[in-house]
């Protein structure tokens, strides 16, 4: 079974780690801007804010879901288990871990899992 290089490690730990700064930033942003809007108003200014808020509730959202997912690639570096596949238990390719460092799944883990999603879903 081949092992994904250290440098192949080193290179995505450090992704994982400016990419996890980057998602704490613009989450701390989306909560600066909603939070430094005016809420009073009339019924117009209330419906925008309600919209406003369910714009930032979505955003919130997809940056902490984003954020896990970083957070797991972490601490897969730290229990040395990075870079294997959740589906097929095999070395995930270095080419794909390079391009999206928090990826769980190789591949051939990644087909195997849409077929299986697709076969559930009807």
């Amino acid at each position: 079974m081949k092992s994904i290089s250290e440098s192949t490690i080193t290179v995505c730990k450090e992704q994982l780690l400016r990419i996890k700064a980057n998602l704490l930033n613009r989450m701390r942003e989306n909560h600066s801007d909603y939070h430094s809007h005016d809420r009073g108003g009339d019924e117009a200014d209330l419906a925008a804010n309600v919209l406003a808020e369910g714009t930032f509730l979505t955003v919130q959202e997809r940056l902490r879901a984003q954020l896990l997912e970083v957070e797991v690639a972490l601490a897969k570096i730290e229990r040395g288990i990075y870079g294997i596949c959740e589906e097929t238990e095999e070395p995930i390719e270095t080419e794909r871990l390079l391009a999206i460092p928090w990826t769980r799944l190789s591949v051939e883990g990644a087909e195997i899992h849409e077929d299986l999603s697709k076969r559930y879903a009807k």
